[in-house]
């Protein structure tokens, strides 16, 4: 009898994978197991992936390193969910065979929680909601977004997004990246401004950007320490955009007023770590991504790239 082929679904931590499209073909031609965990360490990932031909990743939650893959030799495909994966090494999958398919992408989930979050920190929405579950009623005192200024860090879709949004909210809108024009800015509603000139004069300072060797660390304790003492930092892109323990030590010397954080270096985020704890951080587990919308598109054109690879000639049929 013929061994069907092994589908490997990582890190489905809500455990809906299998409830977002009609997996009932793939489920006819192969077996398909589902990880709810995270795997911690290269050696629980290669040990429990050695059975398997196909894997689905979550873009960017297990790395599927060069150690990894080479230790992989039953492994054919990759299904990774959206446009880029950082934490998939793409040139050792090629030179090992193993081919890689991405999926479409929903782009509105980020820009919607980056403005979620920067509603919550200047209205305290956690801290009076818990309040109020104890049997208390007003305790802080919100902070209007009228006549503030945004400061935007990368202005390209999700960026720009924000700027509309802030516009909306009759907000002035800065922007700095490297290579962003002062036409550019103005297409999108923004003012160029130098990085010095965003991170002294913003409000509300919020990062958009593709994390890269040069992007990382774009935020250190020198943009920190220019920061107004009522400004917030909000950052749904990349947690290495921060260098973290300059940021720590900023949120414990009380330099800014706060920070809303839904990305960070280490992820899922350990458990004893201090913007766990930290009453003027707002943090969340890297939800931006994380709605019906996406994971409709991710699961549908996940189970198409296994269909293909399982009709293809030199698949299953």
């Amino acid at each position: 009898m013929k061994t069907l082929p092994q589908i490997a679904i990582l890190d489905d931590y809500q455990n809906v994978a299998l409830s977002f499209g009609d997996w009932s073909t793939v489920q006819t031609k192969a077996e398909i197991t589902i990880f709810n965990h995270h795997m911690t360490s290269q050696e629980e990932v290669v040990r429990t992936l050695q059975p398997f031909q196909v894997v689905c990743v979550m873009r960017e939650r297990t790395p599927l390193s060069r150690e990894i893959l080479s230790n992989l030799p039953n492994l054919k495909l990759i299904v990774s969910t959206g446009r880029r994966n950082a934490s998939i090494d793409t040139e050792a999958a090629e030179e090992l065979g193993i081919a890689i398919s991405i999926t479409g992408y929903h782009s509105s989930g980020a820009p919607e929680l980056t403005w979620a979050l920067l509603l919550a920190v200047t209205r305290h929405v956690v801290a009076e909601s818990t309040s109020l579950r104890k049997g208390n009623w007003q305790r802080e005192v919100g902070v209007d977004l009228k006549g503030k200024t945004i400061g935007i860090v990368g202005l390209g879709n999700i960026g720009s997004t924000i700027a509309r949004y802030a516009k909306a909210f009759e907000m002035e809108v800065i922007a700095w990246s490297e290579n962003l024009t002062s036409e550019k800015a103005s297409e999108q509603g923004a003012r160029l401004v130098s990085k010095e000139e965003l991170f002294k004069t913003a409000d509300f300072v919020t990062l958009h950007l593709v994390l890269s060797q040069r992007s990382r660390d774009t935020v250190t304790s020198s943009e920190l320490d220019l920061m107004k003492p009522t400004a917030y930092l909000i950052n749904t892109s990349r947690g290495p955009l921060i260098n973290e323990e300059d940021l720590i030590e900023a949120l414990k010397s009380k330099k800014i007023a706060g920070a809303a954080l839904d990305v960070y270096d280490i992820e899922p985020l350990p458990t004893d770590h201090l913007f766990r704890k930290m009453d003027i951080v707002l943090a969340t587990p890297h939800i931006g991504y994380v709605t019906e919308d996406t994971y409709q598109i991710f699961y549908e054109d996940t189970i198409s790239r296994i269909e293909e690879w399982l009709f293809a000639d030199s698949g299953i049929s």
